[in-house]
């Protein structure tokens, strides 16, 4: 069963920094992308970040180069560091796979979250100002 998990979310001062990982099993983890979404109350999900199986990365305009995703292959995870968090950045954030999703993202400049087959639970992300 392909199962993802999200944890690493917190309460944090704006300025402060978190990471978040992904726990992934019951897939090849190395071949497919993992993609990391937000969700903020009342708002709709929006794509945040991903990672292709050959480590390609792509970040929505909205991260300002202050978000970074890596892979580690030897315990199937992936991690998002994020740092100088503002209180805009509260949401749940998610991870999902899909196999080329990440592929098609760096192509086409765009997260497309049809593009992903399975969903992790989130993990709360809270900044206070």
């Amino acid at each position: 069963e392909v199962q993802l998990q999200a944890s690493g979310g917190g309460l944090v001062q704006a300025g402060g920094s978190l990471r978040l990982s992904c726990a992934a099993s019951g897939f090849t983890f190395d071949d497919y992308s993992i993609g990391w979404f937000c969700q903020a109350p009342g708002k709709e999900r929006e794509g945040v970040s991903c990672i292709s199986g050959i480590g390609d990365t792509y970040y929505a305009d909205s991260v300002g180069g202050r978000f970074t995703m890596s892979r580690d292959r030897t315990d199937s995870a992936v991690t998002l560091d994020l740092k100088a968090l503002e209180p805009e950045d509260t949401a749940v954030y998610i991870c999902a796979t899909g196999a080329l999703a990440c592929e098609v993202t760096v192509y086409s400049g765009k997260i497309i979250p049809e593009e992903y087959d399975y969903w992790g639970k989130g993990t709360q992300v809270t900044v206070s100002s």
